[in-house]
């Protein structure tokens, strides 16, 4: 090759990226302008604390993912005509353009179910039998009954309210929240995942930065052993020496930085700096004995595996994992983590749901009111968003498969659901929309999970029409072209 060659292409690609020739940084400020989350910050930086476009109500968000699809008329709508109809089938022209996952049409009939429903608070909210601790903290939650999405399987349900579409290489909504004010937390994520039970049918993709620099990615953290895998210095290594190391690769990072201009090779030095400090801190985060034996109490951190197993929901100790999590989740707030989502699976009852919907809400009643109540008493509700919510509800038909046994469990129903929030600016005490006589269809406000989405960001100070970062030609967010936010949920 010409010696001259290799100088003559460094020489036209340093005219076009570096500051010298102007050139270089016309074109960043003109992207930038219109990416005002990243053109805030910092490059060192990428996850520094932003400000909200307008007074945010929130500051943080737990999302308890219940993966796998709860079933709202045995846990939250109740509906007595459903039970006066068990047995019947449903008029064909109600189910004849209906797509399910099992159900068989030409024999399906309707399924009451054997809960009884109790009203709570002040408010008089009600809750199934299987939520009697849920039910006391009912004056700070609002429960929507009118929910509805566009998918009826799990995977691309699970993208649809994490992502916003069912779609593979989106970011989530805990990418898109850090991506728009960055985390207060200077040691860890600014978004963490934490799972319990089967694990969803999602997986990593309900937690990633899709286009998104990879800085906002949920970072998977374990409640056991070393918080994240690798983490500890192999033997013989003193945090000394990993300093230096890590100095002299931050430098040939920045080198290579300023030659490609690539963001990615930002990301990757943020990510190796924040693992460094994570070393310290993600062991002391998840280190548990500074808390008081009431508090463990409360949550029921130690609690036993009952008797009667849960095939669906049931991995290992779930009971005191999920117990685990959702006091690690105020532990994170505190430290300013911005968005936990803490995802248990699976509440796919296709059968035997009496059985196995017991064994799920068991594990989740406990936890979920005492991390209310202790945000509450720690005068931290205020500012952490709590949501609980499935990707879809249950059918009010039994399902019939032939391979189960009929009528015993509850098909995919993407056409009515529920989902409980508290904090962050939400009214709490109240119940929103409204579902038929049987659960099957919204008769009375209905909310698209975009429009849930765009309420959440809009509690964080945040329009979800200008959240919005451009790739492959067009801008995208999190609501896609829909979404809007419903004032009435707003304290």
């Amino acid at each position: 090759m010409e010696p001259l060659i290799p100088h003559q292409h460094q020489l036209r690609r340093d005219f076009l990226t570096t500051s010298a020739s102007g050139l270089g940084a016309l074109a960043v400020n003109s992207l930038l302008a219109d990416d005002r989350a990243l053109a805030a910050r910092p490059a060192t930086n990428p996850l520094a604390a932003a400000a909200a476009g307008f007074a945010p109500k929130a500051k943080n968000c737990i999302f308890l993912f219940q993966a796998g699809a709860p079933s709202h008329v045995d846990l939250f709508d109740p509906k007595p005509k459903l039970n006066e109809l068990h047995g019947q089938p449903l008029p064909k022209s109600m189910t004849d353009n209906v797509r399910f996952a099992f159900i068989e049409k030409e024999t399906a009939v309707l399924m009451g179910s054997n809960r009884r429903f109790t009203k709570y608070g002040q408010c008089g909210m009600e809750f199934s039998d299987l939520l009697p601790n849920t039910g006391k903290i009912a004056d700070d939650l609002l429960m929507v009954r009118s929910m509805h999405t566009d998918q009826f399987n799990h995977h691309p349900g699970q993208l649809m309210m994490q992502c916003g579409r069912p779609d593979f290489g989106l970011p989530a909504m805990g990418s898109w929240i850090n991506y728009g004010l960055g985390s207060e937390s200077n040691n860890l994520p600014g978004y963490v995942v934490l799972t319990s039970g089967r694990g969803s049918s999602g997986g990593v993709t309900l937690w990633t930065s899709g286009f998104l620099p990879s800085t906002y990615a949920g970072v998977l953290l374990r409640d056991r052993g070393d918080p994240v895998l690798n983490l500890t210095n192999p033997v013989g290594l003193p945090p000394e020496l990993q300093r230096v190391g890590l100095d002299s690769l931050r430098r040939l990072n920045e080198y290579r930085q300023a030659v490609m201009g690539d963001p990615e090779i930002t990301s990757r030095i943020a990510s190796y700096e924040l693992a460094f400090r994570m070393q310290r801190a993600a062991p002391e985060l998840i280190d548990l004995t500074g808390e008081s034996q009431q508090t463990l109490d409360a949550y029921g951190v130690e609690r036993p595996e009952p008797d009667e197993t849960g095939n669906r929901g049931q991995q290992g100790e779930t009971h005191k994992s999920f117990a685990r999590n959702c006091l690690l989740a105020r532990r994170m707030v505190e430290r300013g983590v911005r968005f936990v989502n803490l995802i248990y699976a699976s509440w796919d009852h296709h059968s035997e749901i009496d059985r196995e919907l017991t064994y799920n809400a068991t594990v989740i009643d406990q936890p979920m009111a005492a991390l209310v109540a202790d945000l509450k008493q720690r005068g931290l509700l205020d500012e952490t968003l709590v949501v609980c919510a499935g990707e879809f509800g249950r059918t009010p038909l039994g399902e019939n498969r032939g391979e189960r046994d009929s009528n015993t469990g509850r098909d995919h129903h993407p056409f009515a659901f529920s989902l409980l929030m508290a904090g962050g600016g939400i009214r709490g005490g109240q119940v929103y929309g409204k579902t038929d006589e049987i659960g099957w269809g919204v008769t009375e406000k209905a909310v698209h999970i975009n429009d849930f989405h765009a309420t959440l960001l809009h509690l964080f100070g945040l329009d979800h029409l200008q959240l919005t970062h451009r790739f492959q030609g067009r801008d995208f967010r999190l609501t896609d072209v829909g979404g809007r936010v419903i004032d009435e949920w707003i304290a």
